[in-house]
């Protein structure tokens, strides 16, 4: 715990060169004394008050080495679209373990995972899911997420590292067509979600939905309000542009049927 007035002394950063990683980095920084990051991609030069560390995180010597001194992990590393198992389960997969126990090595105390909404991307568009609810991914990448899920459960119930899962939508500056309509996080809403997993009290382990305050949604998060996250943006000024775009849905398309959209057709590889 830090002496001064962040509750983090140290925050690490993983995937802190990919998109999401680029917006909350600058917005993190600011919440603790000291901002590790860390990506296989360009991290520039430090700038006051980081740190920069590259780390595959399938390397678990390279990992444990990674969480050295870390109070708390904001975790957005890894494989982001769906792609070939093989390459999935590196990262993803293998890469989750390693990140789980070498918090448990290091004392490292809370972890905020960067889940995804396809963990259930084959529940249907006219059907409300709430994250008590059995998962039903939508390809390798929504597996791979829901096996992280579970590992979090694992390592809070058995080591009592808590852990905030979020289920992404679609976090962009603005909504792209008719299905982030009730998928869209703005970046906003999103630095609110984070941060607010990482400053309510107790969260043991908590699985939440990352979508804003839209009128039309799929997603109930009621069982995660314990959170605190509050999103105040919202896709409806968007709506009537994106439905002029996208006049009629064919209701033939998996893409159009199922929560996951394109991702419930991805492959074969």
């Amino acid at each position: 715990m830090s002496s001064s007035t962040h509750l983090y002394s140290r925050l690490l950063l993983t995937g802190a060169a990919g998109g999401l990683g680029r917006v909350l980095r600058p917005r993190l920084k600011p919440r603790c004394d000291v901002l590790r990051v860390s990506d296989l991609g360009q991290l520039g030069d430090a700038a006051a008050g980081e740190e920069v560390m590259s780390a595959a995180l399938q390397d678990r010597a390279a990992v444990l080495h990674l969480l050295e001194g870390v109070d708390a992990v904001v975790h957005l590393g890894g494989i982001s679209t769906e792609q070939p198992f093989d390459d999935i389960v590196q990262a993803n997969i293998i890469g989750a373990y390693n990140l789980y126990e070498a918090a448990r090595q290091h004392g490292t105390r809370r972890i905020v995972l960067a889940s995804s909404n396809h963990v259930t991307g084959f529940y249907r568009q006219d059907e409300v899911v709430d994250p008590t609810m059995p998962v039903r991914p939508d390809g390798y990448y929504g597996i791979s997420k829901a096996f992280g899920e579970n590992l979090a459960r694992f390592y809070f119930d058995r080591y009592g590292i808590e852990t905030v899962c979020l289920r992404i939508g679609s976090s962009f500056p603005e909504p792209k067509d008719r299905r982030m309509l009730a998928t869209w996080l703005s970046y906003d809403d999103l630095e609110r979600l984070v941060w607010a997993s990482l400053n309510s009290p107790v969260v043991g382990f908590s699985v939440i939905y990352g979508m804003s305050d839209n009128h039309h949604v799929w997603w109930d998060n009621t069982p995660a309000k314990h959170v605190g996250f509050k999103p105040q943006d919202s896709s409806e000024p968007f709506r009537a542009a994106l439905e002029s775009q996208q006049l009629k849905l064919d209701l033939q398309d998996p893409a159009v049927i199922y929560q996951g959209g394109g991702f419930v057709k991805a492959g074969p590889f």
